[in-house]
């Protein structure tokens, strides 16, 4: 009796000291994997690295509902399909487009956003602003100096042949015959032609015979990259819908729902990494037409960009944001109840109100 006591009071102790490491195993297994992407206004990362915003707000009162225990992992575009696809999510909550392709691996919730695709073109203040500082920029007085350095060789040429034989003209001291020379060559070029000077010997008036054929072919040339540079920007205002983004240069995020709808309209585009390195491009005159959601593009322009981008009143496709789930996800059901109890409220108004405006 004695042994058999002894026996089952080791039982009980070695399951004593189990049980809690089960319990939280058991806790740490309960807890589910959220994956979510920074896309203000739905999802907003904090400097202390946590998540705020319509979506992370949406899926925070599902859980309440659904009693759900979980934990927020920041993942790229192509990881909120894949890592739920792959079993490494339980979830995906940002600002996640439903389309048929993403439906044939993961399953959706019901629709909690529905919005549309929309394009940010540099406005008409930013086109004039890029188009005054061209004259300005490093290339505009560098080719600018070149033709200044131009002008004073041949002047400089032509001095050396007038300066003995036309002193009323190119004479005088060698500051005052190359002003004078320099001064030549530059009516010369614009064909202004005062007749106020002109060479009067033989290698004088050779220099001046092939510098007035080079000269057309020299102010054409500069001309026409003054004018280029004028109206580049005014190219780019051409954007007033889709029907003209084949003409344009165009930027999306590559892997969206908005690289897809380019690619199905036979368009082409450059891909990009963020919304922020695409707006920054459209600002600074690298691409005329950035393609994207349209609360999206409408919350990162307000303040910064509100000046430089404008977002076309378009809707070019429609949008719904639903949260990813696996495939035949057993928390599907409960989740969607508990989510159509959510946008059915007050309170979700209000939150969408206080990120997008009335």
């Amino acid at each position: 009796m004695k042994k058999t006591s002894r026996l089952m009071s080791v039982i009980v102790c070695c399951l004593s000291v189990m049980m809690p490491s089960v319990a939280q195993t058991n806790e740490a297994e309960g807890k589910q994997v959220i994956a979510t992407k920074v896309a203000p206004p739905f999802v907003i990362k904090n400097d202390d690295g946590s998540f705020e915003g319509i979506s992370i707000s949406l899926w925070k009162q599902i859980a309440e509902l659904t009693g759900t225990d979980y934990e927020f992992t920041e993942a790229s575009l192509v990881e909120l399909v894949d890592g739920v696809k792959e079993g490494r999510f339980d979830a995906s909550v940002a600002a996640l487009t439903v389309n048929a392709q993403r439906e044939t691996v993961i399953d959706f919730t019901h629709p909690f956003y529905t919005t549309g695709l929309a394009i940010a073109v540099p406005s008409e203040g930013n086109r004039w602003m890029s188009a005054v500082k061209g004259f300005f920029s490093w290339e505009f007085l560098l080719a600018l100096s070149a033709l200044c350095g131009l002008l004073l060789a041949v002047g400089a040429l032509l001095w050396v042949f007038e300066r003995k034989h036309n002193a009323d003209m190119f004479g005088g001291s060698t500051q005052k015959g190359l002003g004078a020379s320099f001064w030549w060559a530059a009516v010369t070029m614009t064909t202004v032609g005062y007749g106020d000077k002109a060479p009067v010997t033989l290698g004088g008036r050779v220099i001046g015979f092939i510098w007035m054929f080079a000269a057309i072919i020299i102010i054409s040339s500069f001309t026409a990259a003054i004018a280029t540079s004028l109206t580049v920007s005014q190219l780019s205002s051409s954007v007033k819908g889709v029907e003209d983004l084949p003409d344009v240069r165009v930027a999306t995020l590559s892997g969206s729902a908005s690289s897809a709808f380019l690619q199905r309209e036979n368009i082409g585009f450059k891909r990009l990494e963020s919304v922020e390195e695409g707006l920054s491009q459209l600002e600074s005159g690298k691409v005329d037409a950035f393609v994207y959601d349209k609360p999206i593009l409408q919350y990162l322009t307000k303040g910064k960009y509100e000046d430089s981008i404008l977002i076309l009143p378009e809707v070019i496709e429609r949008q719904d944001y639903a949260i990813a789930l696996p495939e035949n996800s057993a928390q599907r059901e409960k989740i969607n109840t508990a989510l159509l109890k959510v946008i059915e409220t007050d309170e979700w108004q209000d939150i969408l109100d206080d990120y997008l405006g009335q």
